[in-house]
């Protein structure tokens, strides 16, 4: 099977495993504390490997990510469950941003290719970027342009798909240090969730300081 059809079939599973959260507590409370332990392992066998001659600094980066993806779950969690529709509105805003910058930077990337945007990921390149920010606000104006203006959406959008791309690359840029392709195997053409969910980790805390900081 190649490539891409692997991150096809992953990504429907994905889909199919995020509809249930939705709907099931059960559901989405295992779901997350699996996310909270595999991307804790993941990110502890980088940075392990990174500060080799200095545990000092895994345990206080370590701890730092800990107290960031704590506050990310326990947001995701309270906000699916939860009756503030304000507060869904902006996580699958965010969300669908994120998704789709990262299906329109792959896509568009693939087809035109071109000068590659950074040493730190040789994959990257502008017409990526690009395709990131036109997917990116083509998907979210077709599904929420009846929930914020115009101006806002496009606003919310590039902030959001920046902070999506960068994370994308930090996190490349600690694979690029300690030499390995993926951060684990856990899905199949996509490697590890790490790799999967790198654009939420960063995006998800933008999008909410942008929400509290600005009136739409």
């Amino acid at each position: 099977m190649t490539e891409i059809k692997k991150r096809f079939f992953t990504s429907i599973l994905l889909l199919i495993i995020f509809f249930l959260c939705i709907y099931s507590q059960i559901a989405l409370t295992v779901f997350l504390a699996l996310c909270f332990y595999q991307i804790i392992s993941e990110f502890y066998f980088i940075l392990n490997k990174i500060f080799q001659q200095n545990k000092f600094n895994t345990y206080i980066s370590m701890l730092f990510i800990l107290i960031t993806l704590s506050y990310i779950i326990i947001f995701v969690w309270s906000t699916i469950l939860g009756d503030n529709n304000d507060t869904k509105l902006i996580f699958f805003l965010i969300v669908s941003i994120t998704i789709s910058s990262d299906i329109g930077g792959f896509v568009i990337g693939k087809i035109f290719k071109g000068k590659k945007l950074s040493k730190i990921s040789p994959k990257k390149t502008y017409s990526g970027m690009i395709g990131s920010y036109v997917f990116s606000f083509v998907t979210t104006y077709f599904l929420f342009k009846n929930y914020l203006n115009f101006t806002d959406l496009m606003l919310f959008t590039i902030i959001i798909s920046t902070s999506s791309q960068i994370g994308d690359l930090l996190i490349s840029y600690l694979k690029r240090n300690v030499n390995i392709k993926d951060t684990g195997n856990i899905l199949p053409g996509h490697g590890g969730l790490l790799d999967r969910f790198d654009g939420l980790i960063l995006a998800i805390p933008t999008g909410l300081i942008l929400f509290k900081f600005y009136d739409f």
